[in-house]
């Protein structure tokens, strides 16, 4: 990821990411709960607009609660576990909607069609907009993606775990989301305060 790249990097912050799911769960709509479902998933696992259309039901072991996650651009495809809100909602999906077919489209458009890039961007946009998000050059899709790592490199998830839930080839790719974390500046000064007050 070149340093330009890296500079226009747009995620949601804690806050920002709980007023995302509120403004979608209190929406009563048809489409509420895949919509909420859709954003769940695409935060937990870290995917790509173009990835959540190629999820199937036969990639969900709802046994395990796990979804297996075919990655695009030459990233490595995991199984990932899913939160049991998640789980919940994505059960609750599949029966509402009577989907049986294991290899059938997970999310649809109302044409039946694998649910669409400019369909979630949209919808990112819509839900957004809800929740009050000042910053509208996070009104794309792929700022879950950013958001995920971000938030995960926060967690204390170590570089290599991280690598291997973004589904990441290069570390180098990974690199990049650790310098958003205000947590590890906070350790790094502690240190350096340590540090200091021992000379």
């Amino acid at each position: 990821m070149t340093k330009n790249a890296e500079n226009k990097i747009k995620y949601l912050t804690q806050c920002e990411t709980k007023a995302l799911f509120d403004a979608i769960e209190t929406t009563n709509t048809s489409h509420s709960t895949r919509d909420l479902v859709i954003f769940r998933i695409a935060y937990r696992c870290g995917l790509r607009v173009s990835e959540i259309s190629l999820l199937k039901v036969q990639d969900y072991n709802a046994e395990k609660g796990e979804l297996y996650c075919k990655r695009l651009k030459g990233s490595n495809n995991n199984t990932l576990r899913l939160d049991s809100k998640t789980k919940l909602l994505l059960d609750k999906y599949i029966s509402e909607n009577n989907i049986t077919s294991t290899s059938q489209i997970l999310f649809t458009s109302q044409k039946n069609n694998p649910i669409s890039r400019q369909t979630l961007d949209y919808l990112m946009k819509k839900y957004c907009s809800l929740a009050g998000i000042e910053d509208k050059s996070k009104y794309h899709f792929h700022a879950i993606k950013h958001t995920t790592a971000v938030h995960l490199a926060e967690s204390d998830m170590d570089i290599k775990e991280l690598q291997w839930w973004l589904g990441h080839k290069a570390v180098t790719n990974t690199e990049v989301y650790f310098q958003f974390t205000t947590k590890q500046q906070d350790r790094m000064y502690a240190k350096l305060a340590e540090k200091s007050e021992m000379v």
